[in-house]
């Protein structure tokens, strides 16, 4: 009851209610909300700080940036919910802060389209190595196994895509990825009525900021190859992931394309199927299938190597005794550094 009534009482202020609004439909940090807002830094510091306390209101931090967020979990988050779907967006003052919040989102997106354009050659480069992009999340797809989850994590999201691919799906939607720059464009790409209750966060793949067994799907999509300890970000996957969730890996089959360790940061030049397989064992994971994914041949480029893209799909058990398994495992890896 108390909780209650404290998140009333916080909300129970017009700033503070405009403010529920917009974090509602985006991460926004202090100096985007000055800006939509047109009110002081230290007063609407001030108001997000009580709404915090109050837990109506996420904050988190990337680098030497804040970002706020309506909450999506505690005792008051379904409070915070129902208030702001009552908030009329036709209010004259609701209406012109949505309008000033399109306005910094457009922002945002010239910004990340800056920031694609200057890396889009390489990128290009590297998938045009492999099976059309469109074939591998249409495989993603079609083993995932579930219809409607309630949480989908994906780790190093990069752009967001595979947010916006499996985002329709879930009840909520959580990216994480450890470059600020790719976050700022998954935002941006994110940015669409409905993908609202999908969000990113800045984060360590192998310390993920997640509780134990609270996630339906997991997916790392051309994750592996840049980490440096595979197997324990594999058992961090399995420590997250719900009792009968599932777990997606899509990388590069073992390959001799040298220069994406030297000029793409690649680590590893692909995996196994077996090595792959191994560590998902360690992880107290069940294995239920690779797909192999060959690139599309070219008779006129024959010579042009080429990368195979494999999909590994595992489970994690459903009885009682597997659970916490992965989780036990990341303890152990991450004592072992």
């Amino acid at each position: 009851m108390e909780q209650l009534l404290s998140g009333l009482r916080a909300a129970g202020e017009p700033t503070r209610l405009r403010l529920m609004a917009l974090l509602a439909r985006s991460e926004l940090t202090v100096t985007e909300l000055t800006q939509i807002l047109r009110q002081s830094q230290p007063r609407v510091s001030r108001h997000l700080k009580l709404l915090c306390e109050a837990g109506l209101l996420e904050r988190f931090r990337e680098g030497s940036w804040v970002f706020y967020r309506l909450a999506s979990s505690g005792p008051v988050a379904d409070l915070a919910e129902q208030l702001v779907s009552l908030i009329p967006s036709e209010d004259l003052v609701i209406a012109r802060d949505l309008e000033r919040l399109e306005a910094v989102r457009a922002s945002r997106a010239e910004k990340a389209a800056e920031y694609f354009r200057a890396n889009a050659e390489e990128w290009n480069r590297i998938r045009s190595l492999y099976v059309p992009e469109d074939k591998v999340e249409a495989a993603l797809l079609d083993l995932s196994g579930h219809e409607d989850m309630d949480v989908v994590l994906d780790l190093g999201t990069g752009t967001g895509r595979l947010l916006e691919l499996f985002g329709p799906r879930a009840k909520t939607g959580y990216g994480i990825d450890l470059s600020p720059e790719m976050l700022g464009f998954a935002r941006a790409h994110l940015a669409q009525p409905e993908l609202e209750h999908c969000s990113v966060r800045q984060g360590d793949l192998y310390d993920l900021p997640v509780q134990d067994d609270t996630v339906d799907l997991v997916t790392l999509h051309m994750v592996l190859h840049y980490l440096d300890e595979p197997g324990a970000a594999i058992a961090e996957a399995a420590r997250v992931m719900k009792p009968g969730g599932r777990l997606l890996i899509a990388d590069f089959a073992p390959h001799d394309l040298d220069f994406l360790r030297e000029k793409h940061q690649h680590r590893r030049l692909g995996f196994t199927e077996e090595e792959v397989a191994d560590w998902l064992k360690e992880a107290g994971l069940s294995l239920r299938e690779v797909r192999r994914l060959p690139p599309e041949t070219d008779n006129k480029k024959d010579d042009d190597a080429k990368l195979t893209v494999l999909i590994w799909v595992a489970d994690k058990a459903e009885t009682p005794d597997a659970k916490g398994t992965g989780a036990r495992q990341a303890r152990q890896l991450e004592g072992a550094k």
